[in-house]
């Protein structure tokens, strides 16, 4: 099997969970005749949704990729997860693509997903379509879907291609704006409407073109199509269609329309790490960059990845770009879900995949000479929710970490990190049900299983006032005892930690000086209100008293550690905790509802405002009341929100919380 570029057509499917972003796909397959049958997400058959965790959940969690011929063309599909747990999958898909084909809920109109989708079609430069689905439902209105994409995203760009025949359950087809001459009296006025929208941004873009549509002259439909196809590659125009999966409405009018107007392989230019522009070709050097890589219990690693410029070859060597490695690339495959079909060669727009390299991950670039230039890699966002980590059977640490070493490298959303505060391991992604979905492929993939605990919040310590302290260690155990005195004062530093030495008259040697230093930072490590890490404080030693014979470094430790917390004790200590800057993204109708909720987690709003159809709010936040927030979030927008956080500083805990955590602390130890 051969493809030629120009015949190519490489888009992603995205949107809202819940939009049938999968039933459209699975039936774009079955009308192309690439599956004898149509699958169905509710009776566990669909080609996109072929996991059992899928299955099971009737939900895409991974991005599929699929492929079928379509009037000459060849369809390469990336069908990707509408939750916002899964956002790397949908950011592989993205890089991946030259289009986006975004569904939009014919009910509940812009949502997180279709405001993500724009975003994303934004942040990668690629032309996006929408597809105004399930219109057969009760309620659907696809005009007033219509009216929120135009005021979310311009009343000159969101412009219908085809608009619905009937309402509800009497949806009986569509009406196609430009080719149906006759359309019925009721609907001429308003595809008269659009359809002279749509002659105006064609030929906006050519200005011979305007003159001749100016003075009257006939525009033939070749005319037409290229400069409707100019302005979606621009940006100016993304063109809007009506149907339902469900029905079969609509849906051969977006097949033919992304055939007649979406951009071909060789006119998807892109920038290389270097900044060199990357100019697709049939021929010459060969790159392509990796989206995405999946650990495959039977198989093991298999990457997949797109094809830049050039064509590569079944069993040929190649190089990877990014580390200068050479690879050898034995079968290729293109996908239809989990059916993989060997192909001898593949070409710009290429979507493949290929098991058994031996280094190659996630964001490298693989070519056939080193000539070619790697691409910059992929940015995911940062987590959002953590859980502590520890092994169910003993001693199966090592399988452990081995396992979660190949999920991140595959999900890179997904971390694996030690607290270097509260000394936990913690695991870290887009939200519960995404941590959940990687222990249990953990399971599968090593064969081994991990408790899960909610994180320490690492709280820090400091003091807001001065305090002098000392401590006399004196023992004496036979032979030689032990013998220090240290005098300390404290006092608060904004700036961080300092330590001064004001010792006169050699009531200290100098060589037990750095001893002392090391003790007051062991003491720092374990404060004494929750035992957490203390900062922001300059400590001097001014005072102390030694032996000939019974002084050592231990010695001067010992009563360093126990002067400073004596003289942090009368320095006004304080428990101080992490903040966080979150900015949370949720149809308007929740607005209400989330501020209550972050005003109760002893947040403060600082601003909220409308982005691209969604309010946005920005807060601040403690850590200790995000811990949940993602499953919460969830929970009150029914999927419909997402958020994403960053540490902005450390502030002092209100006296009512600092006594429970304290209190806690001390409980645990006294236990212990």
């Amino acid at each position: 099997m051969k493809f030629e570029p120009k015949k190519v057509r490489n888009f992603v499917v995205a949107g809202q969970s819940g939009t049938g972003k999968t039933s459209l796909c699975d039936l774009m397959l079955f009308k192309a005749k690439a599956v004898d049958r149509l699958g169905s997400v509710d009776n566990k058959t669909s080609i996109s949704d072929y996991t059992a965790d899928e299955q099971e959940k009737r939900s895409s969690i991974y991005a599929a990729h699929l492929t079928c011929s379509w009037k000459d063309m060849q369809f390469f599909i990336t069908d990707t997860p509408g939750y916002g747990e899964f956002v790397g999958e949908v950011i592989s898909g993205f890089r991946a693509s030259d289009a986006a084909l975004i569904a939009v809920d014919g009910v509940n109109g812009i949502e997180f997903g279709t405001a993500r989708a724009w975003k994303f079609s934004n942040d990668f430069k690629i032309p996006r379509f929408f597809f105004v689905n399930r219109l057969d439902r009760e309620q659907a209105d696809f005009y007033k879907v219509l009216d929120e994409l135009q005021e979310a995203y311009g009343k000159t760009v969101a412009i219908p291609l085809t608009i619905p025949k009937g309402k509800e359950a009497d949806l009986s087809g569509v009406i196609d704006v430009l080719s149906d001459e006759e359309p019925p009296a009721e609907y001429k006025q308003i595809v008269e409407k659009y359809r002279s929208q749509l002659m105006d941004t064609a030929v906006e873009s050519d200005d011979k073109l305007m003159e001749r549509y100016l003075a009257g002259e006939e525009i033939s439909a070749e005319e037409i199509k290229q400069g409707l196809h100019d302005a979606i590659r621009s940006g100016a125009l993304v063109p809007v269609f009506a149907g339902s999966a469900a029905k079969d409405i609509g849906v051969e009018e977006v097949m033919d329309d992304i055939v007649n107007l979406i951009q071909t392989p060789l006119e998807r230019y892109r920038v290389s790490a270097d900044g060199t522009d990357i100019i697709p070709k049939e021929d010459g050097d060969a790159a392509a960059f990796v989206f995405k890589s999946v650990t495959d219990p039977f198989i093991g690693q298999m990457v997949y990845f797109r094809v830049l410029t050039g064509v590569f070859k079944a069993n040929s060597d190649v190089i990877n770009l990014t580390t200068g490695g050479k690879e050898h690339i034995g079968q290729m495959m293109i996908l239809n879900g989990k059916t993989q079909i060997p192909v001898e060669e593949a070409s710009p727009g290429c979507i493949c995949a290929v098991a058994k390299l031996k280094t190659t991950k996630t964001g490298d670039t693989l070519g056939t000479s080193a000539e070619c230039k790697a691409m910059s890699p992929m940015i995911f966002p940062a987590p959002v929710m953590a859980y502590a980590i520890s092994a169910v059977k003993s001693g199966e640490e090592d399988k452990i970490m081995q396992g979660f070493a190949k999920l991140c490298g595959n999900d890179p959303t997904l971390r694996l990190e030690r607290d270097k505060e509260t000394h936990q391991v913690l695991l870290k992604g887009m939200g519960e049900q995404h941590l959940l979905m990687s222990v249990h492929r953990l399971k599968d993939i090593a064969k081994t299983e991990v408790h899960l605990h909610a994180p320490k919040v690492p709280y820090r310590e400091t003091i807001t006032g001065k305090g002098e302290g000392s401590y006399r260690h004196k023992k004496q155990s036979g032979g030689h005892g032990q013998f220090a005195e240290v005098h300390l004062r404290v006092e608060s530093n904004p700036d961080g930690y300092e330590f001064v030495n004001a010792i006169v008259g050699g009531a200290i040697p100098k060589n037990f000086i750095p001893a002392v230093e090391k003790g007051v930072q062991e003491a720092m490590e374990r404060g004494p209100l929750a035992g957490c890490l203390v900062e922001k404080m300059k400590v001097t030693v001014y005072d102390g008293k030694f032996h000939e014979v019974d002084s050592s470094e231990m010695a001067f430790k010992i009563a360093a550690r126990m002067a400073f917390r004596d003289a942090m004790a009368k320095a006004k200590p304080v428990l101080m905790e992490p903040i966080m800057s979150a900015r949370i993204m949720i149809p308007d109708a929740y607005t209400g509802e989330i501020s209550g909720t972050i005003n109760h987690k002893r947040g403060r709003i600082l601003g909220m405002n409308a982005e691209e159809g969604l309010e946005c709010i920005e807060a601040e936040v403690p850590y200790s009341e995000m811990l949940k927030f993602a499953t919460e979030l969830r929970s009150i927008t029914q999927g419909k929100g997402s958020f994403e956080m960053s540490f902005a500083r450390y502030e002092v805990v209100g006296q009512a919380v600092a006594n429970e955590i304290i209190a806690k602390f001390q409980a645990e130890n006294t236990e212990e």
